[in-house]
This record gives C-alpha cells, sequence and structure tokens, in this order.
C-alpha cells in the first residue's frame, strides 16, 4: 500500500504457509529479457497516468517489500542493485523472496531520499506517491526525470497523484504494476504468468466466501487517541472484500486515513484485522484495544476475533495474495463456529 505511515507508517512513515509456498512458486527462476526487442530501445508505458518511455534498467532501487517482490516475482533480481526498507518493513529474511533479497544490497533502514539514489548511480526506483516519492522530502518522479533517472509508482498510490492521477481497485492496481514492469524490463511473458497465476489465487478463495450477510471487518493500522484505518483505495479493502467480508469504512473514498473511535463502535466490527509492523507489533496493538474503553467492548475485541496481517501483504505487492488466502481461511473458520 503506499502511504505516509506505510512509509513513514500512518504517521510519519506514512501506516504469511501454504500460501507462502505458492507464492514463492511465482517467483520462478531469473526471468529472461526477450529476444526480439533490444535493451536500448524505449517503450512506452504509464506511470500513473502520465506516458513514460523507459529503456531497460540495470540499477534498479526498490523502497519497501512491495517494490522489491514485484520486480523479484518477475525474476528482475539481477536488474536490481538494492533495497531500502524502513523499520515498518518486517526482517526481509522473513519473504518468500528471501534469497533474492541476499543477492542485492541493502541500501538504507530508512526513508528514500535523493542523495541515495544519486550515489547508487540508481537507473530505475519503484516506490509509492506519498511514501518513497515525497514532495516534502525532495524525491519526486519529477526530480528524478531532470537528473536522468527512471521511476515507476505503484499504481495503488496513483488515487491522489498530483497532476497524472489514476484510479484502480486495489488488486487491479497491482496487476497492472506487474504488467507494466514486465514492459518495461521487456518480460511480459513472465508478468502475464504471474499475473494470470495470481488471479487464479483470488478466483478461488472469492468460490469458497462465507455465503450470507458479510462480516464487518476493522483494519487497524495504529494511532490511540484516533485510529488509522484502510479505505477503499488500499489492499486490504479488496483482501477483506475477497475473502468475504465487509470493510467497515469502504465508504470511504481514500487510501490509508483517519477517523474517529465513535465510527469504530458504531459499526460494530465483528473481526479486527491488525497491520503488524516491524515496528509496531500486533501484539502492543492488540493489548490496547482489549484495555482501552473505547474499544474492550467491540463485538470483536470481546471475542477475540484478531486476524494478524503482515505489513507486507497489506501493502501493494504479490504477497497481498497471500494475505487474502489466509484471512480467507480465517473467515470461512469463523463462519463454521457460528
Amino acid at each position: 500500500m503506499s502511504r505516509t505511515r506505510f512509509r513513514r507508517s500512518p504517521r510519519s512513515y506514512a501506516a504469511v504457509g501454504t500460501a507462502l509456498a505458492t507464492t514463492v512458486l511465482l517467483a520462478g527462476c531469473g526471468a529472461e529479457v526477450d529476444s526480439d526487442d533490444k535493451a536500448s530501445d524505449k517503450v512506452t508505458v504509464q506511470r500513473c497516468g502520465e506516458s513514460v518511455k523507459y529503456k531497460v534498467p540495470q540499477r534498479a532501487v526498490a523502497y519497501e517489500g512491495g517494490s522489491a517482490d514485484k520486480l523479484f516475482s518477475l525474476g528482475l533480481t539481477k536488474h536490481v542493485h538494492g533495497y531500502v526498507m524502513p523499520p515498518a518493513n518486517p526482517p526481509v529474511s522473513e519473504s518468500p523472496w528471501a534469497s533474492e533479497y541476499a543477492k542485492v544490497k541493502m541500501l538504507s533502514d530508512d526513508l528514500l531520499n535523493k542523495e541515495l539514489v544519486v550515489q547508487a548511480k540508481s537507473d530505475f526506483v519503484v516506490a509509492g506517491w506519498n511514501s518513497g516519492f515525497s514532495d516534502q522530502r525532495g524525491i519526486t518522479p519529477k526530480i528524478l526525470d531532470k537528473l536522468g533517472v527512471q521511476s515507476f509508482m505503484h499504481t495503488e498510490s496513483c488515487f491522489n497523484y498530483p497532476g497524472h492521477p489514476q484510479r484502480m481497485t486495489p488488486f487491479k492496481a497491482l496487476y497492472s504494476d506487474l504488467e507494466r514492469l514486465g514492459k518495461i524490463f521487456r518480460v511480459e511473458k513472465k508478468a502475464t504468468e504471474v499475473v494470470a497465476g495470481l488471479k487464479k489465487r483470488v478466483s478461488a478463495v472469492e468460490a469458497k466466501s462465507p455465503k450470507g450477510e458479510r462480516v464487518p471487518v476493522f483494519l487497524y493500522d495504529s494511532g490511540t487517541d484516533q485510529p488509522f484505518t484502510a479505505g477503499s483505495q488500499v489492499p486490504p479493502n479488496d483482501i477483506i472484500k475477497s475473502a468475504g467480508g465487509r470493510n467497515i469504512f469502504d465508504q470511504l473514498d481514500q487510501r490509508w486515513t483517519q477517523v474517529g473511535w465513535e465510527a469504530v463502535t458504531e459499526a460494530e466490527p465483528e473481526v479486527v484485522v491488525i497491520l503488524d509492523y516491524g515496528d509496531q507489533p500486533a501484539r502492543e496493538k492488540i493489548a490496547f484495544l482489549k484495555k482501552s474503553p473505547k474499544t474492550r467492548e467491540l463485538p470483536a475485541v470481546k471475542k477475540n476475533n484478531f486476524f494478524v496481517l503482515n505489513y507486507n501483504e497489506g501493502i501493494s505487492g504479490p504477497r497481498n495474495i497471500d494475505g487474502l488466502e489466509k484471512f480467507g481461511k480465517y473467515l470461512r473458520e469463523l463462519k463454521s463456529k457460528g
């Protein structure tokens, strides 16, 4: 997802297995650049709502797990120079692509910045808007364009990108990113295969989703005075929906956003999905919800209906589908208990 905690999380940084084994299979071996395209040629690909010409990158820098996972899932490790992982991101050793992370450099454990990109002699940066890319921190696609550094933004984060916005549902945005990256790196066939695999897995979960009235679900990202949660424009909304639940804030035409506890109470969620950061573990958030007078009487809290969603399953990336499969199983089991 890209957001303000999701890249210094919902506040200053913005905001795992049977499914794991399946995801690893999608990574496959290293993708081969399609032979009928010359690396020196440029192709036109959408960067949010803007048409941009790209040559094949050789020293890509990825910000956070979602960006790196997209590249690794397409077999592009040899084109990746390094990655940047802020504290919110869980250890890369937990990733299905841990062996690929080990082949490239960890450039920083803080936020993405222009100096780091220049020092790395990068020719391509992948990140989200208002996360890796930021007007306030002086690293935007426009600024990188002037430096001769190509860039690509998660389509999910294009919802509020100034000048060239683009709106897609989160899962569709994920598929689009993989297809666009496939075109940029001239591995369209691999991208088509990966996307087809992800769509098949989504369809399988949807086919088994509980029938009847959808369970109301509250995504708790962070915040005590006011909670930070998921609107309709970020991956957890699609995860909840495809699994058979209903995000209690799906009517909010926003990405990651702050709401009031009163709105949460009124919605009476039966399940709370906890977003688990590397620097804000789920157990601390659950303890708060059980203790706070604002939340301890919520149906989900009283019934101990908590589902932990890994950070990299919540931000835009292939692991969204891992999260969906696990949450789908959780809802089915919950439904069977009555």
